[in-house]
């Protein structure tokens, strides 16, 4: 296969054309989905965390909280692994950035004669593409938990994880596009994610938090990307309603219960920022 490196600089005479944009995010693409077949150990791993979170503290806490109407905890926890494993393949994925700056391969592509959209763009759809697939993997795991699936949730799922991964894969390009070596990458993503995923109610109720919880989950942009998940799956669920009134979904801001649509329009307004913002990283000096 034809490496970027070379290929990009043979775009010259496509400067500005809109087929050579697309070429370029499509190298890009190929190259982000190349990279991680190649890496297995990462595979492995990117499957590990999500599981050993649905068993180990789905069932240990669905001992604790006991079951509500044959609702477990680990039922309710179930979306909220399902975007964990969304989240941190695609915020992982733009290690990819550092990793070429290191060698000195970004250099090669920033210098290029191709906008830095297109491959920003390509970077975040290969991030995207990769996050959502191991999304859609993990619901596999359904039918050993008890949760029902149908052909519509499917591609529910499916569509809100694309959009999820959008908006991390964005994110992460734009913190990455700002680091110089890898190790500062992981510390930060480290510091930033584990935080972002607890207090997003992947792993708890929103529902009753003290006030200053509160306060923080609301201002979490991920808050708005869970909880579309967790309603779509609870709906194909048949809770009964002690279940849904204690496992309820929803986030509400001053009183006033948001539409799933408005959830939806936050997410992606969040990942719109950080595209922005990613690109202009990709123009900063190195």
């Amino acid at each position: 296969m034809t490496s970027v490196a070379s290929a990009v600089p043979a775009l010259s005479d496509e400067r500005g054309d809109l087929r050579g944009e697309v070429r370029t995010i499509w190298m890009v693409w190929e190259r982000e989905l190349i990279r991680f077949a190649r890496t297995r150990t990462r595979i492995l791993s990117s499957f590990m965390q999500p599981i050993l979170f649905l068993f180990v503290l789905g069932y240990g806490m669905t001992t604790l909280v006991g079951t509500t109407a044959g609702f477990t905890f680990k039922k309710f926890v179930f979306p909220g692994i399902v975007a964990m494993s969304v989240v941190m393949t695609a915020i992982f994925s733009a290690i990819s950035i550092v990793w070429d700056r290191e060698f000195g391969f970004l250099r090669e592509m920033v210098v290029a004669p191709v906008s830095r959209a297109s491959l920003v763009i390509g970077k975040t759809l290969g991030g995207a593409s990769i996050a959502a697939a191991q999304g859609t993997v993990m619901l596999a795991l359904a039918p050993l938990i008890g949760v029902r699936l149908n052909v519509a949730l499917v591609f529910e799922v499916v569509g809100l994880e694309l959009l999820m991964a959008v908006a991390m894969t964005t994110f992460g390009v734009f913190i990455a596009s700002r680091i110089q070596k890898i190790e500062a990458f992981q510390v930060v993503m480290q510091l930033l994610l584990f935080p972002m995923l607890f207090l997003s109610g992947a792993l708890f109720p929103l529902k009753g938090l003290p006030a200053w919880l509160g306060v923080i989950t609301r201002l979490n942009p991920l808050t708005y990307a869970v909880d579309p998940l967790r309603h779509v799956v609870f709906a194909a669920q048949r809770m009964p309603p002690a279940a849904a009134e204690r496992f309820s979904t929803g986030v509400s801001l001053f009183g006033y219960t948001l539409p799933i649509s408005l959830e939806i329009g936050f997410v992606c307004c969040f990942a719109g920022l950080f595209l922005v913002l990613a690109v202009e990283g990709f123009g900063r000096p190195e």
